[in-house]
């Protein structure tokens, strides 16, 4: 080798060591820098020159060293589990914060527990059962009335607000998937631009890039690649959010308008309305023709993969709707099927199960996988069964069998033609108990529907045996009519009661002035008797106070268990968090060494530069 080339393998030396020196400084710089990964330079030998031949090998000489890369020291493995366990643990995260919301409205961890407000209403009807008489003790009664209904209305309003405000944080989270996308899309171009050459890796807006991949896979499950020319290319919830040229944006439409959009002319305005909270948003992806972002026909699960995402567990937890009492299945049973002989007809039964059973799988899809909207069916299901329990005690009705094609004119002034002989509940008058008023008032009920009254008056009814009848008839609830529901929201203290306490019918209808001791021990009894079952995958049957207990307990529960979960992939994610780190991290120490290292290689270089510049200085001289 020439004494010119000689001077050449020094100079790639000191290119080189210095190439390293400005790596490990470049890394001793950023040890506080968040999302930094360690550079490594890697070295690579120029090519070889042959100098003669031998009889084993080909006599050869080195022309120098050079920098092959300068690469991050990452694990792509941990990376891609890394992301995956922490949107687990957003999923979870999200719902317990719902679960923790609920909890705080029943006051029953700290201020004022809604039990105290059951056992207030209790505590009056008992005392009114010992002095019925008692115009004070009426009073307190409809105190107390009003302070359970007050507090549950409360309650349930708040929960209503509570799901229209988590509107907000939807809002944020797609808003934020939308800036993350661009910015990837950004930082793709730079690092094309930058690697165009295929002389330098941009490390550092690799960097900046994989920090936003953690944060977008903590708020949606995401996969991505990286292209050969250094685009990444990201699809969130298997549709694509960034190619190569373009982002893919998402945005929100409220559940009402997306049923319109989907059912086109056959969108059925009143039954989506009548769900409330219609103002609710969901995501859609606004560039594939709003469709939506998270599929909810299929719960997610851990066995499947499909619960990672805290926006999914937001939306999950949420709900779509709000749960009233209608919205949980009631089991049908046998003694409503069988005729006078007590003989049972099975295929009506048969039926009817067959139903019930379809409505249990539309309740724990729809119903039972939210915690907010599960939380308001339940409790609306309590409230619904105190209040019709106290009013059919205070103004009972009976059944009778009316004949098809009589007619019968409605409250709101129409009128209605059955078809078929159909049983009605009428004011059952000879069995009612009444007021202690001058006019003996019966069918007063103390919880009253804002939209619709108990009775439509009196009518007269020609009933299937022929005798015609003068009566009140029951205006039924209708599930598709939420004015006829005796739903939270909808409830009132009946005004003519607030007016004048003496209405509360308590009184023997024989016209002795008796109190009406039946009347006054079903008040107590009602208390002890059972009235249903949490859900429907429930069995136990409960009596109020049970029911409320169990109820508690069960929102306890559900947020107990996602509590763990969160707090064990809070766990797993540290821990791969912390393997990454001890990868990826910068240590300080073995930095140091590394400059120690290649300063003593540059130092050597550049006497060898100097070793082959003494010599071509004495060859020239001596010319």
């Amino acid at each position: 080798m020439s004494l010119m080339g000689s001077l050449y393998v020094g100079s790639s030396g000191l290119a080189s060591s210095q190439n390293a020196i400005n790596t490990s400084a470049h890394n001793l710089s950023n040890v506080g820098t968040k999302g930094y990964v360690r550079q490594q330079t890697v070295l690579k030998d120029i090519q070889y020159q042959n100098v003669g031949l031998s009889g084993t090998n080909t006599k050869q000489v080195g022309l120098g060293v050079d920098t092959q890369i300068v690469r991050q020291v990452r694990d792509q493995f941990l990376d891609k589990s890394y992301r995956a366990e922490l949107g687990r643990q957003g999923f979870y995260d999200s719902q317990f914060e719902t679960v923790s919301e609920i909890e705080s409205l029943f006051g029953e961890i700290d201020g004022v527990a809604y039990q105290d407000t059951l056992e207030n209403l209790w505590e009056s009807l008992e005392e009114l059962s010992k002095e019925p008489d008692s115009l004070v003790t009426r009073a307190t009664v409809i105190q107390t009335s009003v302070a359970f209904l007050e507090r549950s209305q409360n309650i349930a309003s708040q929960l209503s607000e509570y799901q229209l405000n988590l509107n907000t944080e939807i809002e944020q989270k797609v808003s934020r998937i939308n800036e993350i996308a661009t910015e990837i899309k950004d930082l793709n171009d730079q690092i094309c631009y930058y690697e165009a050459g295929g002389v330098e890796n941009a490390n550092d807006l690799r960097d900046s890039r994989n920090l936003l991949l953690d944060e977008l896979g903590q708020i949606a499950s995401i996969t991505y690649r990286e292209n050969p020319d250094g685009k990444m290319m990201v699809s969130l919830e298997g549709m694509s959010l960034v190619n190569e040229n373009m982002t893919f944006s998402m945005g929100t439409m409220t559940v009402l308008d997306f049923e319109k959009m989907v059912q086109g002319e056959d969108f059925d305005e009143e039954s989506v309305l009548a769900g409330g909270n219609t103002g609710m948003l969901m995501p859609v992806w606004t560039s594939y023709g709003n469709t939506e972002v998270f599929n909810f026909d299929v719960l997610p699960t851990s066995e499947k993969d499909t619960d990672i995402g805290a926006l999914k567990g937001l939306i999950l937890a949420r709900g779509e709707k709000v749960g009233k009492y209608i919205d949980i299945p009631i089991a049908p049973k046998q003694e409503e099927y069988m005729d006078e002989t007590g003989t049972l007809d099975e295929e009506a039964y048969a039926e009817a199960y067959a139903k019930y059973e379809e409505e249990v799988k539309v309740y724990n899809k729809t119903i039972d996988a939210s915690v907010c909207v599960a939380s308001q069916a339940q409790f609306d299901q309590l409230v619904h069964g105190i209040v019709t329990t106290l009013n059919n005690i205070l103004s009972p009705n009976k059944e009778v069998v009316v004949p098809a094609g009589t007619t019968i004119e409605l409250a709101d002034g129409s009128s209605y033609t059955y078809e078929e002989d159909t049983t009605i509940r009428i004011f059952d008058e000879e069995n009612a108990p009444v007021g202690m008023d001058e006019d003996a008032t019966g069918g007063t009920e103390l919880f009253s529907r804002k939209g619709m009254p108990r009775y439509t008056e009196a009518q007269e009814i020609m009933l299937t045996d022929g005798t015609v009848i003068t009566a009140r008839i029951y205006n039924e609830e209708n599930s598709n009519d939420n004015y006829s529901l005796y739903t939270l929201g909808e409830i009132e203290i009946n005004d003519a009661i607030l007016e004048n306490p003496s209405l509360i019918a308590l009184t023997s209808n024989s016209g002795t002035g008796d109190y009406d001791i039946e009347t006054t021990k079903k008040l107590i009894d009602a208390w002890n008797q059972d009235f249903a079952t949490l859900s429907p995958n429930a069995l136990t049957m409960s009596t109020f106070k049970e029911y409320y207990n169990s109820f508690t307990g069960n929102v306890a529960t559900v947020g107990e268990r996602f509590s763990t979960i969160a707090s064990n992939q809070e766990n797993v994610a540290a821990s791969i968090d912390n393997q990454r780190a001890s990868l990826m991290s910068v240590s300080s120490d073995e930095e140091l060494t590394d400059l120690i290292k290649y300063q003593h290689a540059y130092s050597a270089a550049a006497r060898y530069v100097n070793v082959v510049d003494q010599m071509i200085e004495q060859i020239v001289t001596q010319l």
